[in-house]
């Protein structure tokens, strides 16, 4: 007799409870398998554990996918109800299940019936969490009051007076934030992931870097790589631009705040909801856009919310999307008075509540990464710790861990200025020129430490010595210890735990590195979910200069070679990095300063000047009027002025 499946998901002994599916499906017959699937049928529908539910939606999944199509007796075809497949396209996936359930029951069980039990399973198995992880994210402390409100009258949110003031050009000023990236040393094969984080919170630990950029070459200097801006407007309207992806849009109507399909200004759009600007809980009220700007900024008037990501494209492992979008909710946060303080940095607590934000707006947007994405906004170096849950916690009884990690910044005794020092003088930071999608990756994370099959386990554990390991190097200085520790990382636990991490591309990288630099060349890390993006390569200081020229060649000569064979979606990059002590910091800034990014006009200006003259708002005419002294006054501008031209009188197409 085979132990029971339920006992071991129920156990509160470690080594019972971290048992794998496999140690005991393996020798189970077709009978036996049949009844443990009827028993976890039965245990997912009563428990109130979201981790018991989800292990047993895997392990249901994992015996029809796997375990029992192998067993003698099982019949390969059966007769699949077309119904219940509509509603698995539906994601109806509840419904489903008890169509083909009652189809195994009057057919008796068959591959074919299994195989759509284990999609069902599957799916069902992340809806669960994913409306646990909201659910989560709705009753964190900060967000609640957001889900209450239903009416403009009830906003209790409004602008600061220092931004509803004009200057005397008649302009209003702009609050900027700058806010670094974020670059994982190591984050524990993946702990971060939700799931993981509220499952085995002892296991969730993640050590990242604040980073500036600058592209090597192009860039005269490092900056904070994401910027956002806001300022109130003379118009009753939201205008939302993001200077990057080159669009922009004038909402009018509550219902186009939610309609994330509209545009590609979702992420703007979550920032608003996010911050309480336009709070989730006045969705589908029917109310007006106008009305709430005017309890917000006053009868008339509007905001504009401007984002930028200076030169990161795509894929580069660095977690850009989410600490823009964290950005973007800490300027609106700063504006309507939820910090202390309008310019500088944020405090420990308000950080928290930005990053418990920020989470909120990925999973409004469809979305959702790691808890540690968020690292931009906090300073310089970080160990990123899951918790338990605690009485009072919204996922006590829930789930072992809560939702938030707790942040530790290292101070100088855990890595010293010199550590940091060497630390930038020896690492080349690069975009290899892959985009690929990395949400099946961690599917199969949370898949296979469900399953706990064996070397999976063990290299989890090891994944976790890995850190204490680059901890301890940071400590000592030791750069060239703590390369071996992260090329060891990857080559070991992370690819044990997914294959699919690495590919031929990386690994001819790192091939033919090493054979131009030798022992120079101390080590290769991996940012973020998988390879062939963001990557790190250390080498010995000396040749630092060298390696960044050397590492563009290959990267490009590589890539042509793999063309056709690999997912490249731009040319490769070499960047200037440096080490961000600050975090994400915000300013006052006036129009006549020129303070938006030179882009922004290139953007706008050509759309403006199709309107009637008089058509231009007060605040409109007064930032013109700055731009126009600024381009005659500053050479940096010269560019700017040349690419308004050409798109402004474009060229004729030659013949």
């Amino acid at each position: 007799m085979i132990p029971s499946l339920v006992d071991i998901i129920t156990s509160s002994d470690p080594h019972q409870r971290n048992r794998s599916l496999e140690s005991v499906a393996s020798n189970a017959t077709l009978d036996e398998l049949l009844r443990e699937c009827d028993e976890l049928e039965a245990f997912r529908g009563r428990s109130e554990s979201l981790y018991e539910r989800v292990r047993a939606c895997f392990f249901l999944y994992a015996i029809h996918r796997f375990h029992l199509p192998e067993k003698p007796g099982l019949p390969a075809s059966g007769h699949l109800p077309f119904e219940s497949y509509l509603l698995l396209l539906e994601r109806r996936f509840e419904e489903s299940l008890r169509l083909l359930m009652r189809a195994q029951k009057d057919q008796g069980p068959s591959d074919t019936l299994s195989s759509a039990l284990a999609a069902a399973y599957h799916r069902l198995a992340f809806q669960t969490l994913s409306d646990q992880v909201r659910r989560s994210v709705r009753s964190a402390r900060g967000n609640q009051w957001m889900f209450r409100i239903g009416h403009p009258a009830d906003q209790p949110l409004a602008v600061r007076p220092e931004l509803r003031a004009r200057t005397r050009e008649g302009a209003f000023p702009i609050l900027s934030e700058a806010t670094p990236v974020r670059m994982d040393l190591t984050h524990s094969a993946w702990s971060d992931i939700f799931f993981l984080g509220m499952d085995y919170p002892e296991g969730a630990r993640v050590l990242n870097v604040s980073i500036d950029l600058g592209v090597h070459g192009r860039d005269p200097c490092t900056r904070p790589p994401v910027e956002s801006y806001l300022r109130v407007i003379d118009e009753p309207v939201l205008r939302l631009v993001s200077v990057d992806l080159g669009v922009s849009s004038d909402l009018t109507m509550l219902e186009e705040v939610f309609d994330f399909a509209r545009d590609y200004l979702g992420l703007l759009k979550a920032a608003l909801i996010a911050s309480g600007l336009v709070p989730p809980g006045i969705e589908g009220s029917e109310q007006s856009l106008v009305d709430l700007l005017a309890r917000i900024v006053g009868p008339g008037r509007g905001l504009e919310l401007v984002s930028c990501v200076n030169g990161i494209p795509k894929g580069s492992r660095l977690a850009v999307s989410t600490n823009l979008l964290a950005s973007l909710i800490a300027v609106c946060m700063r504006a309507t008075s939820q910090t202390q303080a309008l310019e500088g940095a944020l405090s420990e607590p308000e950080r928290r509540l930005v990053a418990a934000r920020a989470i909120l707006g990925e999973w409004l947007a469809g979305s959702g990464g790691g808890w540690q994405d968020s690292g931009g906004v906090w300073p310089g170096i970080k160990l990123i710790e899951g918790q338990p849950a605690q009485e009072g916690d919204p996922e006590y009884g829930v789930s072992r861990g809560r939702l938030l990690p707790t942040h530790y910044v290292l101070n100088r005794e855990d890595a010293s200025d010199a550590t940091r020092t060497r630390l930038q003088e020896s690492l080349v930071l690069v975009h290899g020129g892959m985009a690929q999608n990395v949400g099946p990756i961690l599917e199969m994370v949370t898949e296979k430490y469900l399953l706990r099959s064996e070397p999976e386990w063990t290299a989890r554990r090891e994944a976790r010595q890995v850190l204490t390991d680059v901890l301890a190097d940071l400590k000592l200085g030791d750069i060239k210890a703590l390369a071996a520790a992260t090329t060891r990382n990857f080559f070991g636990p992370i690819q044990t735990i997914i294959p699919w991490a690495s590919n031929l591309y990386t690994e001819s990288l790192v091939s033919q590195v090493q054979d131009q630099f030798g022992a120079d060349f101390w080590g290769f890390w991996m940012l973020g979910g998988m390879s062939g993006g963001g990557m790190g390569f250390i080498f010995k200081p000396e040749r630092k200069r060298e390696a960044q020229e050397q590492l563009q060649q290959i990267m490009t000569s590589t890539r042509r070679r793999l063309d056709h064979a690999l997912p490249f979606a731009m040319d490769p990059v070499v960047y200037d990095f440096a080490i961000n002590e600050y975090g994400t910091r915000a300013a006052l800034l006036h129009a006549a300063d020129t303070p938006l990014p030179p882009p922004y006009y290139t953007m706008m200006i050509p759309r403006l000047m199709r309107l009637d003259p008089r058509a231009l708002t007060p605040s409109r005419r007064a930032e013109l009027e700055a731009f126009g002294v600024a381009c005659r006054a500053r050479p940096e501008l010269n560019d700017t002025i040349q690419t308004l031209v050409d798109r402004m009188l474009p060229e004729r197409p030659r013949q």
